[in-house]
């Protein structure tokens, strides 16, 4: 993909994220065939599909049990990545060899879900995540990560 593309479709991601009903991190992802610069399939982060929340309404969940990040993934909303992953399946979507926008870097349960996808490449909007995250077990697994600015996590220490 030419630069301008990845730039074009970074700005579509950040919006996407927008359309999150999480209170605390807005993250978007978008599948993209790299050779034709066609998005495949998108998703964000928030609850379950048809409605209701994962979280505990106006604040999260994980704040208010002070889970740390990165880990008890059982508390919270479906991430983005995932969220993408399922729309992807669920509408006939290949992945094998797909590129991944994500604005954030993934946290290792949808780093597994990357992997095991297919996906070839992520291109992360560089310090969406402040927590433990799966980018090292990306590398490990062949799967190119890519790093692009944007804005900061703002619970990160600057």
């Amino acid at each position: 993909m030419k630069p301008k593309h990845i730039s074009i479709r970074i700005e579509q991601c950040l919006t996407l994220s927008r359309a999150s009903n999480c209170p605390r991190r807005k993250f978007g992802a978008m599948l993209v065939e790299p050779k034709s610069n066609v998005v495949l399939a998108d998703g964000y982060n928030g609850g379950p599909r048809g409605g209701g929340r994962l979280c505990g309404g106006e604040v999260c969940n994980r704040d208010l049990q002070k889970v740390e990040s990165g880990t008890r993934m059982e508390i919270g909303c479906h991430h983005a990545e995932s969220n993408l992953i399922c729309n992807a399946a669920r509408n006939g979507v290949r992945t094998l060899d797909a590129w991944l926008i994500v604005t954030g870097e993934p946290c290792m349960m949808c780093a597994k879900l990357i992997h095991h996808s297919g996906i070839a490449k992520v291109l992360i909007v560089d310090g969406g995540y402040a927590g433990a995250n799966g980018v090292d077990y990306l590398t490990a697994h062949g799967v190119e990560v890519e790093p692009h600015e944007g804005p900061k996590d703002p619970r990160a220490k600057q």
